[in-house]
């Protein structure tokens, strides 16, 4: 075991989520806004939105949409949200703070949404020294319409979202410090523009720098409505993929990304391509795994199950149900975690990629009991006392098969 600290950074998509519990995404309410066609800015299942898209699909302003679809009720609670900020603040629950630091990197704006955001975050353990803010446009929001009805009652949500001063976050504005990090982690660069379109270059600087790289997507409704017919940039050049130790995506992004039907040739592709390593969650269903072994141990393409028992209390209702918001920015974290603490525990040829995706479902599932992406611990170490349970028998049942 090394006695240095392990030194997590992560930059991305970090904002504030306002959750709607009761969507229907069968009624009309919600019916009247869907999408028609990919990219038209209209509302579907799963999928994000900009809220000033939405408002050119609908023809008024979203002062005026939010309240057609879900009536007079107010949001049944306000989190921390993002792919980057909900996966760090997760890894950092589950590590140790005396052995493992995670910090974020990132801008709000100055407003309340901000205030409201530094307040949560102060709840964590995650460190937010590089947590600026910036100018004049509002902090980033998403507003999360939930329907835990939908898909036979495994739940979906859609996310309306506004970019707001992540806009004006750059590359120039990550110090030294972040690429000094032992993993450096990109989380849903797409919600902000200018990181995501240099991707590239701050994963070559990464590399220069020995870091271990970590990607974790979102849905790119900015190149989805710029290109409609063509794959999701991800880096500028195809050679972008060696310089990724581990890429996380959904389904619909692994297939939006490849520009590939199924998730099949999806998964096909991205072992076509110089990736040290990726996995592909599909909701409910099979999770698609695999490394070339160049970071992890050697794995053929492999499809896992999610957690039976998980679905299992959530179908009987035995235990308490919250919604699916950031089970994939939870299982992220799981991964990241997982992750760190192998870099600090196992020789360099004995990282395990079974090992970090029972961290990453047992997290991402673990998700679904409460409402909201972030779980605000009452004392150190709680989360992670419930997270392992699950943890342990997933693995076991995994390794045995």
């Amino acid at each position: 075991m090394s006695s240095e600290i392990i030194k997590i950074a992560g930059t991305g998509c970090a904002l504030a989520d306002f959750l709607y519990t009761q969507a229907r995404f069968i009624s009309p309410q919600f019916a009247q806004y869907q999408s028609v066609t990919d990219g038209d800015g209209g509302l579907s299942p799963g999928k994000l939105v900009f809220t000033e898209e939405l408002e050119k699909f609908a023809q008024k302003p979203y002062t005026q949409i939010l309240p057609d679809i879900i009536g007079d009720t107010n949001f049944d609670n306000v989190n921390i949200g993002g792919p980057s900020l909900v996966a760090l603040i997760h890894a950092a629950q589950l590590l140790p703070k005396n052995e493992y630091a995670v910090s974020f990197y990132g801008c709000t704006g100055q407003d309340e949404t901000a205030k409201l955001i530094i307040d949560l975050l102060k709840k964590t353990p995650l460190n937010i020294d590089n947590y600026i803010a910036l100018g004049s446009k509002r902090t980033a929001f998403t507003d999360v319409l939930s329907d835990p009805t939908y898909d036979d009652g495994n739940g979906e949500r859609t996310f309306i979202n506004n970019i707001g001063a992540s806009w004006d976050y750059t590359p120039e504005m990550l110090p030294e410090s972040f690429f000094e990090a032992d993993i450096v982690c990109f989380g849903g660069t797409a919600l902000v523009p200018q990181i995501h379109d240099n991707l590239t270059a701050l994963l070559q600087k990464a590399k220069a720098n020995n870091c271990i790289t970590v990607v974790n997507t979102v849905f790119d409704f900015r190149n989805e409505k710029k290109n409609p017919n063509k794959c999701w940039p991800l880096g500028d050049c195809p050679e972008t993929y060696k310089l990724i130790d581990v890429l996380l995506m959904d389904c619909e992004e692994a297939l939006k990304i490849s520009g590939s039907a199924t998730i099949d040739e999806a998964a096909s592709y991205f072992c076509k391509q110089d990736l040290s390593s990726f996995i592909i969650t599909n909701g409910s269903k099979n999770i698609y795994a695999y490394s070339n072994g160049r970071l992890f141990n050697a794995v053929e393409l492999v499809q896992l199950p999610v957690s039976e028992t998980i679905k299992n209390q959530l179908k009987n209702n035995s235990i308490a149900k919250g919604d699916t918001t950031g089970c994939g920015d939870n299982f992220a974290g799981g991964i990241i975690a997982s992750l760190a603490w192998q870099l600090k525990n196992l020789p360099s040829d004995k990282y395990d990629l079974f090992n970090a995706v029972s961290w990453g479902v047992a997290s991402g599932g673990y998700a679904c009991f409460y409402v909201g992406g972030t779980y605000i611990e009452q004392n150190e170490g709680e989360k992670l006392e419930k997270v392992i349970p699950y943890q342990k028998e997933y693995l076991e049942i995994i390794m045995s098969k």
